[in-house]
């Protein structure tokens, strides 16, 4: 049995990636939880394993007693003076309680356990493996595709991509190489332990950390990114030495840069605007390519009223009006649209954002808290809600999506 378990040892050790130790110490735990009762039923129990024999032995910790044990804690000093000729009634020894037949008998009951104990040992040396690649792009291959989810294999890890973390709309199949943002390591479920995702923010500011150098030698920096997977992108960026253009860093010559970038997200849209300390000339950045006439800041409600020609607006808004809420995204503040006609009679920045959210609220029949949120996203009108898709809806915090699409569709 001895030669037995060592084999299996040192297979498992090759062809899982787990040190010897870690398995002798899951055999030793498996044997341990799935053989007590049959072995030796006392309260402390341990099993050891020789680590160059495979010799499996169990031990119990009894107390010494001058009369006939009354339990299985217990040992009459008579039996164990020979080996411990100094020992006294009241101590507590440990003696080997091994079967003679102990070695079949533990590895049948212990099979089951070891697979968890396995289980969990390969999950805790994933741990270690990856840890400090969290938050940072890894490389892998599908597997396969599974209810929506993509399955990766990392080579010493499987991963998954949960539908809610891929961009929309990008389809994969076995064999497909695959680049994915870790944003988290589960070792207590049973599934995958690697978590990745295409669709964060993040994942494309990792990508311009590896593609312009300027970034990563940390000549320019990355100051906001606001997304929508697949569809567009907002990057603002900075740079400490004015003789780099950091937006031309990020572009590279004839847009060689971006365009690798694009490329991995599958033609998904990116501006990249320069970041200003200025808050009116940060704003007019964020909403390029639309030409800003002026800003008028609103710091008790963190709102800004920026007017526009008649003729930018459109552009100002963007299709969806998926630009004018990026750029609130990215300078983390609400922006209201203008354009110059009708900026004298328009009311105030918080009366119209008040006057929105009641009539979505009226209208969809939602509470009018909900409906300020909506609108504080950029969210100002039910064509606007209709055509958002639900990675946008899910951006706006504490909002049910399901019951805002069943109040949509009872509207028509």
């Amino acid at each position: 049995m001895s030669n037995e378990l060592l084999t299996v040892i040192e297979y498992l050790s090759q062809n899982r990636s787990i040190s010897r130790e870690s398995i002798i110490k899951a055999l030793e735990n498996a044997i341990l939880s799935a053989s007590k009762k049959s072995i030796h039923p006392a309260s402390e129990l341990r099993i050891k394993i020789d680590p160059p024999t495979g010799k499996i032995q169990a031990w119990a910790t009894l107390e010494v007693v001058d009369h006939v044990p009354m339990n299985n804690d217990q040992i009459v000093i008579g039996r164990v003076q020979e080996l411990y000729p100094d020992v006294k009634v009241g101590d507590r020894i440990e003696w080997e309680v091994t079967p003679s037949n102990f070695g079949r008998i533990a590895a049948q009951a212990a099979r089951q356990n070891l697979t968890q104990q396995l289980r969990r040992a390969e999950k805790e040396n994933v741990q270690e493996e990856f840890a400090d690649r969290l938050g940072q792009i890894i490389y892998g291959t599908v597997k396969k595709v599974e209810a929506g989810s993509v399955l990766i294999d990392f080579q010493k890890a499987e991963g998954i991509m949960p539908l809610r973390e891929q961009i929309r709309d990008e389809k994969f199949a076995p064999g497909d190489r695959i680049n994915a943002l870790l944003i988290k390591i589960d070792i207590n479920s049973s599934g995958p332990s690697l978590i990745v995702s295409r669709s964060a923010p993040e994942f494309v500011t990792r990508l311009f950390e590896r593609e312009v150098s300027e970034i990563h030698d940390g000549v320019v920096t990355i100051k906001g990114v606001a997304r929508e997977a697949g569809k567009r992108t907002k990057i603002a960026v900075a740079s400490s030495d004015p003789k780099v253009d950091p937006v031309g860093a990020c572009v590279g010559v004839r847009g060689t840069r971006v365009k690798r970038i694009t490329d991995e997200l599958g033609s998904e849209r990116i501006d990249i605007v320069p970041y200003d300390e200025d808050l009116a000339a940060y704003v007019t950045n964020a909403l390029l390519p639309a030409q800003v006439q002026s800003v008028k800041i609103d710091e008790a409600n963190h709102a800004l009223l920026v007017i526009v020609n008649e003729d930018q607006s459109k552009v100002a808004f963007g299709r969806k009006a998926q630009n004018v809420r990026l750029a609130g995204k990215l300078v983390g503040w609400t922006i209201k649209l203008c354009d110059e006609t009708s900026k004298e009679r328009a009311p105030s920045i918080e009366e119209q954002m008040k006057i929105a959210a009641g009539k979505l609220a009226e209208a969809l029949n939602i509470d009018a808290a909900d409906a300020a949120k909506l609108v504080a996203n950029g969210f100002v009108t039910i064509e606007g809600l209709k055509a958002a898709d639900d990675a946008a809806l899910e951006s706006v915090e504490g909002i049910d999506i399901d019951a805002l699409r069943a109040a949509l569709e009872n509207i028509g």
